[in-house]
């Protein structure tokens, strides 16, 4: 399906015609629901999140004025939307650690990486963003798997620019040591 630009269906809606919107739901819903996903950590509370967004944003849509992209707009409801159901859950959410283990050794753990296939490859990398915390899987997302420049980051969940490469490199270093820790776990039950 060949999709027009987003604002040509947003001034559909606004104009009257509600059923342009199916267009864009179809078009950013498995991002929706990636994003989602990886905030809440499980598939039902995605897909209830994505729809909450998706719902939210239709009702909002006279507040948008395509300052940024749609699609932008959109993740900050998702994110928005996702961490308010966490608050309300009093879900334990851990707040990034300073004290990082100062003996990860990157460049082991990328060779260890690199010798594994592709599906096992992922399978670690999942692995180990589950164990960040909503946050930190957030921000990992956003702007290594859905390619979203530091900027759009900030518009995204509201924090300043400085914050969110601060945040990404701690996200990256727990990451690191958490892939470190499942690779070398793995790599001696091996051996």
């Amino acid at each position: 399906m060949k999709f027009q630009k987003d604002s040509y269906y947003i001034a559909r809606i606004k104009e009257g015609d509600p059923g342009a919107y199916a267009f864009l739901v179809d078009k950013y819903k498995k991002m929706t629901f990636n994003v989602a996903l990886q905030l809440m950590g499980n598939r039902e509370d995605a897909e209830e999140i994505a729809q909450d967004a998706f719902l939210k944003a239709y009702q909002a849509l006279d507040s948008y004025k395509g300052e940024s992209k749609f699609s932008t707009w959109i993740y900050r409801i998702i994110y928005n939307t996702a961490i308010s159901r966490l608050r309300k859950k009093k879900l334990d959410v851990s707040s990034i650690d300073d004290d990082f283990k100062s003996s990860v050794n990157v460049k082991s753990t990328q060779s260890a990486l690199q010798e594994l296939r592709n599906i096992e490859r992922k399978k670690y990398l999942f692995e180990a963003l589950k164990r960040l915390s909503g946050d930190e899987r957030s921000l990992i997302t956003l702007f290594y798997l859905e390619e979203n420049s530091v900027d759009e980051v900030c518009s995204i969940t509201g924090l300043s620019a400085s914050n969110v490469k601060v945040k990404l490199h701690r996200a990256r270093k727990k990451l690191y040591t958490q892939l470190e820790l499942a690779l070398h776990g793995e790599l001696k039950t091996i051996l």
